[in-house]
């Protein structure tokens, strides 16, 4: 599989001062980790950097990184963080990670949702419990994303982790029943609507099966007046 190329150089020196004239000439320092190798300083493009990325996957592309002076099959890298400035946006640092093509990484893709569930028809609401999915996986296989169909969901259903349906070669790093998506009811069904309607002042039988008695906070009838004297 073709990964993306990009050229970087060795650095000499290190330290706060070396790596300021490394950004002052236009390229940014970086520093290679991994497989149990000894760290290697190198100074990288960063325009370079930003164009060789893959536009979906950005920090779980996989490199071909080939360092300048140095003779062997270019290096299967990954990026492993990245110093963004707060203000300008421009990348100050960059830890590169070496990697194996025959094992596992570990990254996070984002799951989206696709269609439209059909409890939301009815009118429920449709709940996305998981943005973002840690996965293990090859190199060669990650995904740029997650994709759920959530059409067939009615009201009350919810598709878990177990759901998933993850391309071969890739395993999702969450508990099974982890609950991924859901479609909750936001309307009252019809028997609860028919509870609501009935009406609270209806007087219930008394033991007897006759009608209880009025409520305490009831007017009683006016007393009727004496008979006059003769």
């Amino acid at each position: 599989m073709d990964f993306a190329q990009i050229d970087v150089d060795v650095r000499t020196t290190t330290g706060k001062g070396p790596a300021r004239r490394t950004r002052s000439s236009g390229l940014v320092p970086a520093i290679l980790y991994g497989l149990k190798e000894a760290p290697l300083s190198l100074s990288i493009d960063p325009n370079a950097l930003v164009k060789s990325m893959d536009k979906e996957k950005r920090r779980n592309t996989v490199f071909s990184l080939n360092v300048r002076g140095q003779a062997g099959t270019p290096l299967t890298v990954m990026i492993r963080d990245a110093q963004i400035h707060p203000l300008s946006r421009r990348i100050e640092h960059v830890d590169f990670i070496r990697i194996s093509l025959e094992d596992e990484v570990k990254v996070t893709v984002p799951i989206v949702l696709k269609g439209t569930a059909a409890g939301v028809v009815l009118g429920g609401a449709l709940h996305q419990s998981v943005h973002e999915l840690r996965i293990a996986a090859k190199p060669a296989v990650i995904p740029s994303r997650v994709e759920v169909d959530v059409t067939a969901l009615q009201i009350g259903d919810v598709i878990h982790v177990s759901d998933l349906n993850l391309a071969e070669g890739v395993r999702a790093l969450l508990a099974p029943e982890d609950a991924i998506a859901s479609v909750i009811a936001l309307r009252d069904t019809p028997e609860q609507v028919a509870v609501a309607a009935t009406p609270e002042a209806a007087v219930a039988p008394g033991k007897d099966g006759k009608a209880a008695a009025p409520a305490k906070d009831a007017k009683a009838a006016p007393a009727a007046a004496p008979k006059a004297k003769k």
